[in-house]
């Protein structure tokens, strides 16, 4: 099957994160099993592989072509000769949704160009009041009730989207990863607690220094790093290094800038524990990832993963707070048999949930549903239109 997936950035820097580990993760997957597949989007550097992380791509420099607007009013001219050129082709396309110049251009050419499509919204169509998202609603909304499925991560996002295309079924669709199989891991000394997502004021990256600085207040010696693209708090962050490296003792935290993808999953493999104190995240690749490097993770309870790991030692969950936070990495820390419990724990809930290939196997699924209706959409208008369908009565 020739499989078109159009995200909107691919970001050595991470920028745009989960979608495009999403999209790469589906793809690799797929292409192992035999199918050929590629993916389009912008890029956001001089890099123009054409393949990354083992998945064939077609990548084009981002153009800020409506000002002021961020990544919604970025896209390419060349993107889209090469997105009329790649739909045209394709057995089925899969856009990863979001309000931006690159969805829409890639929805309006599937629908010109009638081949089956699916769409998955990670949480990125939800519903907004601004004049900018309305405006974008508008020309959405159709493109969205066309898409065969509509793929969706958790209950709160099928009733937001729900609530932007009103009467347009959804389909759960989990995030899948790639499991890597190794031996047991032992903890560090002293262990690594580690922080990794964009830089901006939802991750609460201040929240984690207040963690780090609790930890040290109660004795417990640990290195702490922090990772990720400034999105407004890097100013905050490189203060509360300095202000924590003057305490007594003092307390090292390390930044270690912006990762590609490939970069990042290495520092969670790396890492002792993975904490990220965001709120109402919808549903981070970056704690599935540490789960399947055998990392115990400490997330907040409004995420999307909370209802759907509940009770387990190595994704501890917790009400956001600083105190249950610290108390959290704590606990995984103390006791080096009792961290080791919670890693092979770690492991086993992505395993049993979120392995890429009980993803890859859902997707077939759907994509085989949306060949066949065009087929038999295409089978069922040639047969209205032959000519033995519109003899008269008596025709011979």
């Amino acid at each position: 099957m020739r499989i078109v997936q159009i995200v909107t950035l691919v970001s050595r820097r991470g920028v745009f994160g989960g979608p495009t580990t999403v999209a790469l993760a589906q793809l690799r997957e797929l292409r192992r099993i035999g199918h050929d597949v590629v993916l389009l989007g912008l890029r956001d550097g001089a890099d123009d592989a054409d393949e990354v992380e083992g998945v064939p791509v077609q990548l084009f420099r981002d153009y800020q072509v409506v000002p002021a607007a961020g990544l919604l009013g970025r896209l390419h001219p060349r993107l889209l000769a090469a997105l009329w050129r790649a739909v045209a082709r394709a057995d089925v396309v899969h856009v990863h949704v979001g309000r931006d110049l690159v969805s829409l251009s890639a929805l309006l050419i599937c629908r010109v160009r009638r081949r089956p499509y699916v769409t998955q919204t990670h949480g990125m169509v939800m519903p907004r009041e601004s004049l900018v998202a309305r405006l974008f609603d508008v020309a959405l909304r159709p493109l969205l009730r066309g898409a065969r499925y509509r793929f969706v991560l958790t209950d709160s996002e099928a009733e937001g989207l729900g609530q932007v295309v009103p009467g347009a079924p959804t389909t759960r669709l989990a995030n899948g990863v790639l499991v890597p199989v190794g031996p047991a891991r032992s903890i560090d000394a002293p262990p690594m607690v580690t922080f990794l997502a964009r830089l901006h004021p939802r991750k609460r990256v201040g929240t984690f220094l207040d963690v780090a600085t609790e930890l040290a207040a109660r004795g417990v010696v640990a290195r702490f790093c922090v990772y990720g693209p400034d999105e407004g708090d890097l100013p905050q962050l490189r203060r509360g290094i300095q202000r924590l490296a003057t305490l007594t003792p003092p307390v090292y935290v390390s930044y270690g800038g912006a990762l590609s993808h490939e970069a990042a999953v290495e520092a969670l493999a790396d890492s002792d524990v993975y904490v990220l104190p965001s709120v109402n995240e919808p549903f981070p690749m970056t704690v599935l990832e540490a789960l399947a490097q055998a990392t115990p993770s400490i997330f907040v309870d409004t995420c999307g993963l909370a209802p759907l790991l509940p009770n387990r030692r190595g994704a501890v969950i917790t009400d956001g707070s600083v105190e249950q936070l610290t108390s959290a990495v704590a606990v995984l820390v103390a006791d080096p048999a009792q961290w080791a419990e919670a890693s092979l724990d770690a492991r086993s809930a992505v395993t049993e949930q979120f392995s890429v290939g009980a993803v890859a196997d859902t997707l077939l699924a759907a994509y085989d549903d949306a060949l066949s209706a065009r087929l038999t959409a295409r089978s069922s208008l040639a047969t209205a239109f032959s000519f033995g369908s519109w003899r008269r009565p008596g025709d011979g």
